[in-house]
């Protein structure tokens, strides 16, 4: 078996051997670690093809070359692969948490999330957090053993970043940690981070290449200012798509700079000798207070000019119809789902089942295909 190497690998890291393990049990695999299996099996699920068409900020049709769920998967993965080798963590591992962390969103984004969310109220509510990890845990079908991926506990415990209360009392050890108020591993902390690192530079570029943002504006926020200074000085007279691709790459440079600098310093204090300290402690994985002030005003600028732009809540006013109304069609009438999604028993267990079911098909959808099975049932036309 090939193990994870000791000799790079921090104690307080995540390694296989001292792992709770899978769900189900299986040989070990004989060329690749544990975590690299994990990593494999979620770039061959089906819901990882089917971020391609998932919405980050501009729904998929809107052009070709604003980033997708997928596209911003593999850019997550990157920034925290290379993090996690600077402060000697588990690379296999990152890389598998951050891959895996967006399986469960909906069609366009988070504007379709809310709107699912509003329609399950009364069904248990819609967390995509929660739904990445059924996903992985039940919903994919691959295998004949067992549903799901059969992921390590480490893997599962990252993608479940967020976890109200009431859902983490009925899902057991992984689930613990939100009621015990405990964290989870360093690798876990740190995807969370290159998540964050990721959306907020690479919206900023997306937004720019709409239009619905100017160079004018982002002038006006110090961090983007500075290191657009910094651009300009390095090429003078520089200009465009260069210019602002120098400056977003410096900006992103500075961040996980920070990121493994103050972290490296948080777990000197703390001194962690295994993953079980780290549980145990504050978050080790951080930015320096300075950087986060500069993120908080990096995302209220975006949140105010660009993801409240009336241009996108156009989009995402339709997009929050169009779940709402699949979500009530297929519950009214359940013979409009795939056979698979059927619930027999008639029942209000049977009706709360029913519910969780179309919420799974509906979740599962790429944005395009919303849009068709949209036009199938309410218009004519598609016939």
């Amino acid at each position: 078996m090939t193990q994870d190497a000791p000799l790079h690998l921090a104690p307080y890291a995540a390694h296989a051997a001292t792992s709770t393990g899978r769900r189900f049990s299986e040989p070990a695999p004989g060329s690749r670690t544990e975590y690299q299996r994990d990593r494999d099996r979620i770039i061959h699920s089906t819901a990882f093809r089917r971020l391609e068409y998932k919405t980050q900020v501009f729904v998929n049709h809107e052009g070709d070359l604003f980033r997708t769920r997928l596209t911003h998967s593999i850019e997550v993965a990157q920034i925290a692969r290379s993090c996690a080798r600077n402060l000697r963590l588990n690379e296999d591992l990152v890389e598998a948490i951050s891959l895996a962390h967006d399986l469960g969103h909906t069609p366009f984004g988070h504007a379709g999330q809310d709107e699912l969310n509003s329609c399950m109220k009364d069904f248990g509510g819609f967390e995509h957090n929660l739904q990445s990890l059924r996903v992985v845990d039940d919903l994919e079908q691959h295998y004949g053993a067992f549903d799901g991926l059969n992921l390590m506990f480490e893997t599962r415990e990252g993608i479940l970043k967020h976890c109200s209360l009431t859902n983490a009392r009925q899902l057991g050890a992984i689930g613990q940690r939100f009621i015990d108020k405990k964290q989870p591993s360093l690798e876990a902390q740190l995807a969370n981070l290159a998540d964050e690192i990721a959306y907020n530079n690479h919206d900023i570029d997306d937004g720019l290449r709409s239009g619905l943002l100017t160079i004018g504006q982002l002038g006006e926020v110090d961090f983007f200012a500075r290191h657009q200074r910094e651009a300009e000085l390095a090429y003078p007279g520089i200009t465009g798509r260069r210019a602002i691709n120098e400056t977003v790459r410096r900006m992103i440079n500075t961040l996980i700079v920070d990121l493994i600098r103050t972290s490296q310093e948080n777990i000197a204090a703390a001194a962690p000798r295994s993953i079980d300290d780290v549980r145990n402690a504050a978050p080790l994985i951080a930015f320096s207070e300075p950087m986060q002030q500069e993120a908080a005003v990096l995302k209220r600028f975006l949140r105010q000019n660009l993801y409240r732009h009336y241009q996108v809540n156009r989009m995402t006013a339709k997009a929050r119809r169009i779940i709402a109304e699949l979500f009530q069609a297929f519950l009214s009438q359940p013979t409009l789902l795939p056979p698979d999604y059927v619930v027999a028993e008639q029942n209000d267990e049977g009706v709360r089942r029913q519910a969780r079911q179309v919420s799974d098909y509906i979740a599962g959808m790429t944005d395009r295909y919303a849009m068709r099975e949209h036009r199938r049932l309410f218009m004519v036309e598609e016939l």
